[in-house]
């Protein structure tokens, strides 16, 4: 294949000033080089946006002694990340076509994903001088799905047939991925984030986004209480792969009222601002605030927006020939406009992870630029320093919580509410905690780490005992066929001496029992009046324990939160702490009825009592 010779741009600086990196640059390269020399498998590198990725695959590729491939999705990212090599005084190819040039001759190559997968021969060319690529680095590597079939993993699989040990290294500023969950599996300060099959094993450094702004390296976010009305996007459910819907977003601010005054708001805002940026929450919506803006001033750019027509656009915006960006979802990566000092948010944002990369685009420093203004007019949740959970935010009032783990003492990080400042509610199953062979919590992952026991939230396994995930279908101990709950109601509803009980309520009292002595009695009753009951004693060490075991385990709203309650009052002035089950399962003794089974976070077949119609 022809190449073409590439050659240092004017403005391009002598190899003798060659860029200085940050102390946590230096980590960061640090960690993968040290991660890298005991492992193959594939790690992941988490800085904020603006802190400067560029120059940390800049230095690995330098450092690397085989032959380099750094993809990115857009072009705007290749040029980039290739400008920032070229800084070294050094040369390196570009493989994509959107940059008019297919060349990969040379030891450090930089292409588009989209152009590298449908040329793997002739970039990977076996005839090469420098050999098969060692190391590939994706940026945004968020974007790398777990389909074996998307364009990220077809690379990968071509170069690992040419090498083997080929090491992948990923970054990103938001490895949380909407409907996936985190992308890796262990993080470097000892604990489990994301699933064992997740393709990236471990984080191997993160620097956080609040010591990015206090050190300096980032402009501080200034967020300010918008006068005006908002947008109620309250209602609003995330569907699959948790993104919203456009037709659903449009139902909230098409030809909303309030429109003209946010816009107004943010006009006057922006008088002594230099770069606006502001976040739509579709094309229509798009298009009418473009029409409230200073036309000259202005342009919008969405994902049909022509290739040619979007970089005269954004070249004009990083020029100040333009002052107002309006995007919809297309400029919350690869974008930087470091004199960006206004932020405006008009729709919502599905995690913490986006709402970082929307105001991210506002905190690169610039010359006399010491903050940005934030305006959220979305009502957004999200705490700008919060970190991600690892699952869907289960509803509005949710928030994330610190709960200790009871056996390694590990502070996972769930998805949960609070009163004050206890936990009265998590949605954790497991502990995120990394132990080692005997146990004990790990500060920092290591070789031969494992995933602490504890289960916050479990099935029990009827052959063996093992508490398993509640979602499990097989024993992890002895990988017996756990009963299906569906299994369990069909089973009962056809015995003649059992009851089913489809719990719409549970009602808790303290009572006496024929002796005088004080009980707790549990009564579960459904839609239609039945009832079944259960009844406590709390006198003795040994009824305690075994009333948290049979009772409170299953029970709490917060598994793990340290309660002990010595009497059935205090078990009652406490009940927010305690949860219904979906349904009981009674069978006849007698002449009494006994609570045999209860069913808790049930999903399947038949309807719970909270989904009624």
């Amino acid at each position: 294949m022809p190449q073409t010779e590439s050659r240092l741009p004017p403005s391009s600086p002598p190899a003798s000033v060659r860029p200085e990196l940050r102390p946590y640059q230096h980590e960061a390269v640090k960690r993968v080089i040290g991660h890298f020399r005991q492992s193959d498998e594939p790690a992941v590198v988490v800085l904020p946006t603006g802190s400067g990725k560029s120059l940390v695959i800049a230095e690995l590729a330098r450092l690397a002694r085989g032959r380099v491939l750094v993809l990115a999705h857009v072009r705007e990212l290749v040029e980039q990340n290739h400008a920032k090599y070229l800084a070294y005084g050094l040369e390196a190819d570009i493989f994509s076509a959107g940059l008019g040039r297919k060349e990969s001759a040379r030891q450090v190559v930089f292409g588009s994903v989209q152009s590298v997968v449908r040329h793997l021969d002739a970039v990977s060319d076996e005839q090469n001088a420098h050999g098969p690529f060692t190391l590939l680095v994706i940026d945004e590597c968020h974007r790398v799905s777990l389909d074996a079939d998307s364009s990220y993993r077809r690379v990968i699989d071509h170069l690992r047939s040419r090498n083997p040990s080929l090491k992948v290294l990923g970054l990103t500023a938001t490895p949380y991925r909407l409907g996936q969950g985190f992308i890796y599996h262990r993080h470097h300060h000892g604990m489990v984030r994301g699933d064992a099959d997740s393709f990236f094993g471990d984080c191997v450094f993160e620097q956080p986004l609040r010591l990015m702004v206090r050190q300096g390296y980032l402009a501080s976010p200034l967020k300010v209480d918008a006068a005006v009305a908002r947008y109620d996007f309250s209602q609003l459910s995330p569907g699959t792969g948790g993104l919203y819907r456009e037709e659903d977003l449009n139902r909230v601010v098409a030809g909303h009222r309030a429109t003209p005054g946010i816009i107004a708001e943010v006009i006057e805002r922006a008088r002594e601002c230099e770069g606006v940026m502001l976040f739509a929450a579709s094309v229509a919506h798009a298009e009418e605030i473009l029409g409230y803006l200073p036309a000259q001033a202005s342009a919008l750019i969405t994902g049909d927006t022509d290739s040619d027509e979007r970089t005269r656009l954004i070249e004009d915006f990083k020029a100040k020939r333009l002052k107002y960006l309006v995007n919809v979802s297309v400029l919350t990566t690869g974008f930087d406009a470091p004199h960006v000092d206004l932020i405006a948010i008009l729709r919502p944002t599905e995690s913490v992870g986006l709402y970082q990369q929307i105001v991210g685009r506002g905190l690169r420093l610039s010359p006399g630029k010491r903050d940005c203004l934030i305006l959220d007019y979305a009502g957004n949740p999200w705490d700008l320093y919060a970190p991600e959970v690892g699952s869907p935010r289960p509803d509005s009032d949710s928030e994330p919580v610190q709960v200790p783990c009871p056996l390694c003492g590990h502070a996972n990080l769930f998805w949960g509410k609070r009163d004050g400042e206890l936990v009265i509610e998590h949605f954790g199953r497991r502990c995120q905690g990394l132990v080692d062979a005997e146990g004990r919590a790990l500060a920092a992952a290591e070789p031969g780490a494992r995933q602490c026991d504890f289960r916050f939230r479990f099935k029990t396994c009827g052959d063996c005992g093992a508490e398993n995930d509640i979602a499990a279908r097989r024993c992890h101990g002895c990988q017996t066929l756990l009963v299906d709950a569906d299994d369990k109601l069909r089973e009962a509803l056809k015995l003649k001496d059992a009851r089913v009980l489809r719990v719409s309520g549970m009602l808790l009292e303290p009572t006496v029992n024929g002796r005088g002595l004080p009980r707790l009695k549990v009564t579960y009753h459904d839609e239609d009046g039945a009832t079944l009951a259960e009844w406590f004693a709390l006198e003795t060490p040994a009824q305690r324990r075994a009333f948290e075991a049979v009772f409170l385990r299953d029970h709490a709203r917060a598994p793990g939160v340290p309660w002990s309650p010595t009497s059935p009052d205090q078990v009652c002035r406490e009940q927010q702490r305690l949860r219904a089950p979906d349904f009981v399962v009674g069978r006849k003794v007698g002449r009494h009825w006994q609570v045999r089974e209860k069913l808790f976070d049930y999903r399947g077949r038949y309807r719970t009592a909270d989904s009624a119609d």
